[in-house]
């Protein structure tokens, strides 16, 4: 090897030692941004929900519900951070007085977007909004769908291993129905949620039918 192929293999070398160190800072620093508002949208959350409890006999804390759905999401490698923050907050509105100009100053248009997405109009019956539910489910964003696969799959869950104290075996089998129903029209936007849900409801609704 003479002294220019010698240098050009150098050059080579360095080009290709600053591309990696280049794209590892960018991805360190991409990695942060994301813990940073992960977290953001956690304390936020928590804040919002501090008094409130799941319907369960030990009245477990309500932000757990949010973070079941991140843990749901992430499991399933969604790690996309508007999706994510969009399921930790996803009931912030809904059931907290936080309003949506409060939400957008914090996270933005994007995350706040899909929040309203999965939000229910509680002015409506509630009878009117579960219908809503699955008439709309179809027509919202790739993004909202996942959100709403994973709040499906948490409550389910929640429903088979805590369920609110007063619920029959008839109420727990009227949710899942409903709960497939609104599933049913978000088919298509992740195969994997999606087949989270469906063993979770069938396996339920074969040992409520042997009830």
């Amino acid at each position: 090897m003479n002294n220019e192929e010698r240098a050009d293999l150098i050059a080579q070398e360095m080009v290709a030692n600053l591309n990696y160190n280049v794209l590892k800072e960018a991805a360190e620093t991409e990695k942060a941004h994301l813990l940073s508002l992960l977290f953001k949208a956690l304390a936020f959350s928590a804040e919002k929900h501090t008094k409130q409890r799941r319907k369960d006999v030990d009245k477990t804390p309500y932000i757990n519900h949010p973070i079941s759905l991140a843990n749901i999401l992430a499991k399933r490698w969604v790690i996309d951070e508007n999706v994510l923050c969009a399921a930790i907050l996803h009931d912030t509105i809904e059931d907290t007085e936080t309003t949506v100009d409060e939400l957008q100053e914090h996270f933005g248009e994007k995350i706040t977007s899909i929040v309203l997405e999965v939000t229910d109009d509680k002015s409506l019956e509630k009878s009117v909004r579960k219908q809503k539910q699955v008439e709309h489910a179809a027509s919202i964003s790739h993004e909202a769908k996942l959100v709403k696969l994973a709040d499906k799959i948490a409550n389910v869950t929640d429903i088979i291993n805590m369920p609110p104290v007063d619920w029959s075996n008839d109420r727990k089998k009227d949710y899942f129905d409903w709960a497939k129903a609104v599933v049913d029209n978000l088919r298509g936007a992740h195969q994997g949620l999606e087949k989270d849900f469906d063993e979770l409801i069938n396996k339920e609704n074969s040992f409520l039918i042997v009830l």
